[in-house]
Formats: structure tokens, C-alpha cells, sequence
């Protein structure tokens, strides 16, 4: 990979007017403040250090009419730091970083301004502190975790990063349809019926969402992005560079087409869980969802996310926390032999109740008693075992945009219920 040094990329560095060094921005005050000298000037003041960033910046493939290969336009770009003249890499998608000599929080203009300058900013509410805090909370909190992963794993990297999204708001047409079924079940003499009725559903009309957010990008992965959420977007400030000082921040590398279609997924998702909640059958599954806009908008923001990377057994364990909520996440691995001795103990004790219980009501052995016990306990030690298996796995995608629907946006304009069949079947019992 090919190193260029970009002379002309201005860069943006907040320095303390009392002391001259670097300022960063405090969480606890809301405010950037001078680590050695104490002084705190509201994030506002820092604006006059950016110059123009609504024009975009001249980039260096461009002066004195010099060529670049394409290949060294996408390679790593080399600053000076202007506290202590170390030289200071970055990829083609950091717009903050820090010095690695002196800590100097370094923001790069030409990866903020014009195009790629940011909207809205949510500044960090989550201290470092607070971050290891968490994730010890998060690691110790959960059963099964195998007790020398909570004694060995070692934090390899910790880092306050502000991470590129994008927030969609949109006004739709929705129409979703549903397939049905009501069930009602009855006793004849020895035979027992069951009817099932089953239907076609329609809803359709308008509905919009708030703040759907699609992160920008590619370095992050998408289901610790979704994991982390909700941010809230009410909380969000104008954008100024002070609140990037002394974090690490990307710009986006994935543009707003590139992650419509996941957003436009989860408003058809959102639409037909909202629309659901007017349905009601005894079960109900969505057979098809689709969505217009009618009026969009997407702004580009800078959310706050703390990031974890650990080390256990030669693997790699990454974890995130929502810089303005505190929420973590990140899978854990399982301890098996634990957790099947403890699901194996359930089934075996439990089928073992049954079986004696219906012993002695009977005052004689079942074997039909006996095998329906253990079934059921087979259920139940199955149910405990998922469910503690799934408390180790805290990333996923999420389903829906439910935290960012409009409420009282949903106008229905078809609510159609078609009867299309039933079908009944029928068994004996044995009434003894």
C-alpha cells in the first residue's frame, strides 16, 4: 500500500488559549475542556477554529495539476501533528484521530467539510471509565460464562469512536397482507374437534417513521451498529468539530444508496408490526409488506459508540456500548459442559417428579404417565437451555424500526378480512 503525505488536507487542532495544549471534549460537563490546566470553554467557542466547512476542501490528487494513481488516492495519508511534528496515518476514511507521540487530538478538515460534513452530532455521554465498567458488568452478569474467560480475557483495545450514520425520516404508503387463522376446539361424546378457519388480511394506508438509522460504515459491522440502538435523535447538537476532539471518528464510505434497502426493510417490518396491532386472530403471519414514500429526508450524523476488543483463547471477542445510553453489548462464549449438566439435571429431576408424583396418585406405575412426564420436562430443559444460550448472544439484527414510529401517524385507508376456508379435524378420547 502506498503512502502519500497530503500537504494540502488542512487539519483542525483545538489547543487550550491559557496553556497551549490540546483541549478535549468532557463528558461530565459537556464541555471541552484543558486536561492540565482545567480551563472549560463551551463547544461552540471551538467553531472559529474549523474556517468554512461548507465548502468542500481542496484535495492534493487535485494541485498544481500532479497525478495520482488510483491505487494511491485510496492508500493511507500521512499528517504532521502540529504539537510535536510526528507523523500521523490515517486511512482514507478517519476524520479524528489522536497523535500516537503526544495524544494530540488531531481532525482532519477535508474529511468534514463540504459533502462530508455531518449534520448533527450526538456527543458522548459514557465516560471511559464508565465503558470498562460496563463491560466487566456485562461479561459478569450473564450465566454459563466460563469462569477463565472472565479470569483471563484481556482488553487488547478500548476506543470513543463516532461512528458514521445515516437517519432517514419518512411519510409512506403502506400495504401489508396477513395469512390467519382462528382456531375454537369442541367435545362430542369420545371425540374432540378442532376448527381452524383461516383468512386473508389486508391493511393499508399511512404511516412514517423518525430517525431510522443505517450506519455508513463499512469497518463496522451492521449487527453491533443495529444491536447498540436506540439513540436518541432529539438529543443530537449541530455539528462542530470540538465535540470530535480527543476521540477517533470515521467518515462514511457507504453512501445513502448503498444502505436504503436496509432501512426501507425495516420501515416495511415497522409498517407491518404497527398495522398487526389491528389484527387480531389467534395466529397471525405477515405474507407480504410493501412501502412508498410519499416525503423522505435523511440527514447525516455522528453517533457515539465506545468500542471493545478482547482476547481469549487465541479468539477475538468485540463489544460495543451506545456512547449516549450506556447500553452494551456483545456475545459471549458458553461454558456447554455447565450449562448441559444443569439442562440434563432439569430434564432428569423433573421427569423423575412426574413419574414418582403419578405413582403414588395411582398407586401403581404408568409407563404412558411416565413417558409423557419425561416429554415435558424434555420441553422445559429445552426452553431453559435456549433461553440461557440466548442471553450469551446480544448481537443481532434488529426487527423493525418499532422505537422510531411517528406515533399517531398510522391512518388506515383498507382494512379488509377475506374468510378464504376451514378445515376441522377430529380425535378420540379416552374419557377415563
Amino acid at each position: 500500500m502506498k503512502i502519500r503525505s497530503d500537504r494540502m488536507s488542512e487539519s483542525i487542532e483545538h489547543k487550550c488559549p491559557s496553556c497551549g495544549a490540546s483541549l478535549k471534549f468532557d463528558v461530565a460537563t459537556q464541555m471541552a475542556k484543558c486536561p492540565y490546566c482545567d480551563c472549560e470553554f463551551d463547544v461552540s467557542a471551538l467553531a472559529a477554529n474549523e474556517g468554512d466547512l461548507s465548502k468542500d476542501f481542496v484535495d492534493l490528487a487535485n494541485d498544481a495539476g500532479m497525478e495520482w494513481e488510483e491505487a494511491e488516492l485510496y492508500g493511507m495519508t500521512e499528517y504532521q501533528c502540529q504539537s510535536c511534528g510526528g507523523a500521523i496515518y490515517s486511512d482514507e476514511t478517519t476524520s479524528a484521530t489522536l497523535c500516537p507521540f503526544c495524544g494530540n487530538a488531531v481532525i482532519l478538515k477535508g474529511r468534514l467539510s463540504g459533502t462530508l460534513k455531518p449534520d448533527k452530532v450526538i456527543p458522548f455521554q459514557m465516560t471511559k471509565e464508565q465503558a470498562l465498567q460496563g463491560l466487566e458488568d456485562h461479561c459478569g452478569g450473564k450465566r454459563f460464562v466460563p469462569k477463565k474467560f472472565l479470569e483471563d480475557n484481556k482488553l487488547e483495545e478500548i476506543k470513543g469512536l463516532y461512528v458514521p450514520f445515516w437517519v432517514y425520516d419518512a411519510e409512506l404508503d403502506a400495504t401489508v397482507e396477513y395469512s390467519c387463522v382462528n382456531e375454537r376446539t369442541w367435545t362430542s361424546g369420545d371425540t374432540e374437534y378442532t376448527e381452524r378457519k383461516y383468512y386473508r388480511v389486508t391493511r393499508a394506508g399511512d404511516i412514517a417513521f423518525d430517525h431510522v438509522p443505517a450506519d455508513g460504515s463499512s469497518k463496522m459491522p451492521d449487527d453491533l451498529m443495529e444491536s447498540i440502538e436506540p439513540f436518541d435523535y432529539d438529543k443530537a447538537e449541530s455539528f462542530t468539530t470540538g465535540y470530535l476532539a480527543g476521540y477517533v471518528a470515521d467518515k462514511y464510505d457507504l453512501d445513502q444508496d448503498q444502505v436504503r434497502p436496509r432501512v426501507r426493510k425495516r420501515m416495511e417490518e415497522g409498517s407491518a408490526d404497527q398495522f398487526g396491532t389491528t389484527v387480531h386472530y389467534d395466529e397471525v403471519s405477515v405474507t407480504s409488506a410493501n412501502v412508498s414514500a410519499k416525503k423522505s429526508e435523511v440527514n447525516y450524523v455522528l453517533y457515539p459508540v465506545w468500542l471493545m476488543n478482547t482476547d481469549w483463547n487465541g479468539k477475538k471477542f468485540t463489544f460495543a456500548m451506545n456512547g449516549q445510553t450506556g447500553k452494551m453489548v456483545g456475545n459471549l462464549p458458553a461454558d456447554m459442559l455447565k450449562l448441559v449438566s444443569v439442562t440434563m439435571a432439569i430434564f432428569l429431576g423433573l421427569g423423575a417428579i412426574i413419574a414418582i408424583g403419578a405413582f403414588f396418585a395411582m398407586n401403581e406405575f404408568d409407563i404412558g404417565v411416565t413417558i409423557g412426564g419425561f416429554i415435558f420436562s424434555g420441553i422445559i430443559a429445552a426452553v431453559i437451555y435456549g433461553y440461557y444460550k440466548s442471553q450469551l448472544k446480544s448481537v443481532e439484527y434488529q426487527h423493525g424500526a418499532q422505537h422510531y414510529y411517528r406515533d399517531g401517524s398510522m391512518n388506515l385507508k383498507v382494512k379488509q378480512d377475506q374468510f378464504l376456508y376451514k378445515r376441522t379435524t377430529s380425535r378420540r378420547i379416552n374419557r377415563n
